[in-house]
């Protein structure tokens, strides 16, 4: 039996590619199964001192994700002996990866692609996986899409179960079960009762801190250190611009040490001086820059970061060029503010070349980590796809060693 653990994005697929070969997988996830656009219930809290963006919940990140999907860290991943491109090709069209068609553009986002462009920067349309014939423009991809129109590993898991998976919900893995130096299952809490679950293959796709903990556990050294996509959103008051109910980062401006993407933020509000000013009157855009991985997990999962000038620099050159497009877009340049600093797509706490090899696998034989864990580095951009890839490459691997 392979046992997944988690439902997000190394999960899900690596249960729907495993299970449409006819073998046996059972997934473990610590949320609770919920509909969509109900996820906004389940971003979870921490008492760091970053504002760090993740969910519990059957799908994981990726039932508040943007849909966004990029390709990352090819060159980083060719250094270990592994090359993507074919996973990359199948996820893409798997997931239906496409740049939006222009009715789902709306006013705030081409008033940004224009406003860049003229400004002389790269801009593109950013490439998602959103079903624009059942979108229906309600600016809530971040809190869970209310019709299913976007990507979410949860379509995944329930296609797996269709084809034969077990699927066990509100159910914690605190532990990994080995003997003679190979796994043979996993232990988990349940309803306030501790159960045990035999397998010869036992991934973890819990994300950056909860695969961390659970590698702890087993005796494995993982989470000394952490990255994530540190971001601010700037923005500020445009008249009925009504970029509140719009598909939320359609647009994409790169530039050397940051991106930036046009996407709402109510907490922009706050910093217009007009009492007039609402939701729909905010035109705002997501600064994130790469991480420079100074940062731990510590054994109760909270996160530790260290912020270096570099970070710091980084973030101030994008939120300078985002000022820019804004005031050219027609943004009352007296309005334009910021948020505070936030966290997004925690990764790298059990990276590939130190806590497991090329395909995934940790010293402990039978035991592998397909999430943002692996990630060498930090990519600066949305990691979804590199992850979906990573995963199906693991499930190629998987079905092959059987």
């Amino acid at each position: 039996m392979v046992i997944i653990v988690g439902s997000g994005a190394g999960g899900g697929i690596l249960a729907r590619e495993l299970a449409i070969n006819g073998m046996d997988v059972t997934i473990i996830e610590k949320g609770p199964y919920i509909e969509s656009g109900d996820a906004f219930n389940y971003y979870d809290k921490y008492n760091s001192s970053v504002d760090l963006l993740t969910t519990t919940c059957i799908g994981g990140a990726t039932i508040v994700c943007m849909a966004n999907m990029v390709r990352a860290l090819d060159g980083e991943l060719h250094e270990f002996g592994i090359d993507i491109s074919q996973e990359y090709d199948y996820v893409e069209q798997l997931v239906g990866v496409h740049e939006l068609n222009d009715s789902h553009i709306g006013k705030g986002s081409q008033a940004f692609l224009d406003a860049a462009r003229e400004l002389g920067l790269e801009t593109l349309k950013m490439p998602k996986a959103i079903r624009e014939e059942e979108c229906i423009q309600c600016g809530k991809c971040a809190f869970g899409c209310p019709v299913d129109a976007k990507f979410s590993s949860k379509d995944f898991v329930d296609e797996a179960v269709e084809l034969g998976a077990t699927l066990i919900c509100d159910a914690e893995v605190v532990d990994v079960l080995i003997e003679d130096g190979k796994v043979c299952g996993v232990s988990y809490n349940k309803d306030g009762e501790s159960y045990s679950l035999a397998g010869d293959t036992v991934v973890l796709s819990a994300g950056a801190i909860g695969s961390c903990l659970i590698l702890r556990n087993a005796g494995i050294e993982a989470g000394e250190e952490i990255f994530f996509d540190p971001f601010v959103s700037v923005g500020g008051y445009l008249k009925d611009i009504n970029f509140n109910t719009e598909v939320q980062m359609a647009g994409l401006v790169v530039g050397k040490n940051f991106v930036l993407s046009p996407h709402f933020s109510s907490f922009i509000r706050q910093n217009i001086p007009y009492e007039d000013a609402t939701d729909k009157d905010i035109l705002s855009i997501m600064v994130k820059t790469p991480d420079c991985c100074k940062g731990r997990v510590l054994d109760n999962g909270d996160v530790i970061k260290t912020n270096t000038i570099e970070d710091i620099r980084y973030l101030a050159e994008g939120a300078a060029t985002a000022g820019a497009i804004l005031e050219k877009a027609g943004v009352d340049p007296k309005t334009i503010g910021s948020t505070v600093y936030r966290g997004a797509h925690p990764g790298g706490t059990a990276p590939i070349g130190k806590t497991v090899d090329s395909n995934l696998e940790t010293e402990i034989e039978g035991l592998f980590v397909s999430d943002a864990s692996v990630l060498p580095i930090s990519p600066g951009k949305p990691p979804i796809l590199t992850i979906l890839a990573l995963s199906k490459r693991l499930a190629d691997y998987l079905k092959n060693r059987k």
